[in-house]
């Protein structure tokens, strides 16, 4: 039996308060609890908390599909970069799972994707569009970079691509300045949403707000969210590794943990 409220759902007239939560110092004890608690939330919905890696897992192939139907063979490697970069869009239902698990609220199916089908009317629809802005500068500095750089160089296949790419050392130029590149521009779309995304979910706040708190969280905590982001990036990209697979696990976990992390590094909201 599924409960009949929906959570953090506002009403649709209610207009998003204004504050800066108080950020607290994280510590990689922090971490290890938040990967327990995650791991945790993941054992205890394996099936719904696995639907959601496996809907990620699916759209990723896809993607690698038509881009190659098509032949978009330069745009495989950015697209896969970037790829995890979108995944606390992909989390937000993960994230709601978690704050109903952790009040004790029982929930459903319906009560999850009714959450998340309503937060196109909150500001995390503002987040939605800063970070297809921070992934279209992405894909243009990329090709921008890959004319400059192999404006000589021929492929026709995904294959002459990778060979270009991996064995030519205009290939090791391109892909040593695409990598500084998508290192800042990583770094930056992870620090304005790693606590934003979690926070707009259960909060009614602006999304500038949120943003600014999400840096402050970076900025005070430098090495451990650095950290963290490190642990998001490697274990994202081995999944990806056997056929987008691994995300069925990896995906949901990761999601469930940063719904914890944020707990612990920013203060709860009055009342």
């Amino acid at each position: 039996m599924t409960s009949k409220t929906e959570g953090s759902t506002p009403p649709d007239n209610q207009t998003p308060q204004r504050g800066m939560p108080e950020v607290n110092k994280v510590t990689a004890d922090d971490i290890t609890a938040s990967l327990k608690a995650g791991f945790s939330d993941f054992l205890a919905r394996p099936v719904m908390s696995g639907f959601f890696g496996l809907f990620y897992a699916v759209f990723g192939i896809l993607l690698v599909w038509c881009l190659v139907w098509l032949g978009k063979i330069w745009m495989v490697i950015p697209a896969v970069i970037a790829f995890p970069l979108v995944a606390p869009f992909a989390a937000a239902g993960l994230y709601e799972m978690s704050r109903r698990l952790q009040t004790g609220e029982s929930f459903g199916w319906s009560d999850i994707l009714t959450v998340m089908a309503n937060q196109r009317k909150r500001e995390m629809g503002w987040m939605a569009f800063v970070t297809l802005f921070i992934l279209w500068v992405w894909f243009y500095q990329f090709r921008t970079v890959l004319v400059i750089v192999l404006k000589d160089s021929s492929f026709s296949d995904l294959d002459g691509f990778l060979h270009t790419v991996l064995f030519t050392p205009e290939g090791w130029t391109f892909l040593a300045i695409g990598s500084c590149v998508g290192a800042l521009l990583s770094a930056v779309l992870f620090s304005v949403t790693v606590v934003a995304m979690p926070m707009l979910l259960e909060r009614e706040m602006d999304f500038i707000s949120a943003m600014i708190t999400s840096v402050r969280v970076v900025t005070e905590n430098p090495v451990v969210m650095l950290s963290w982001a490190a642990i998001i990036s490697v274990t994202m990209l081995l999944s990806l590794v056997p056929a987008f697979l691994g995300l069925i696990f990896t995906l949901p976990i990761l999601g469930h943990t940063t719904w914890h992390l944020y707990q612990r590094a920013v203060q709860p909201a009055e009342g």
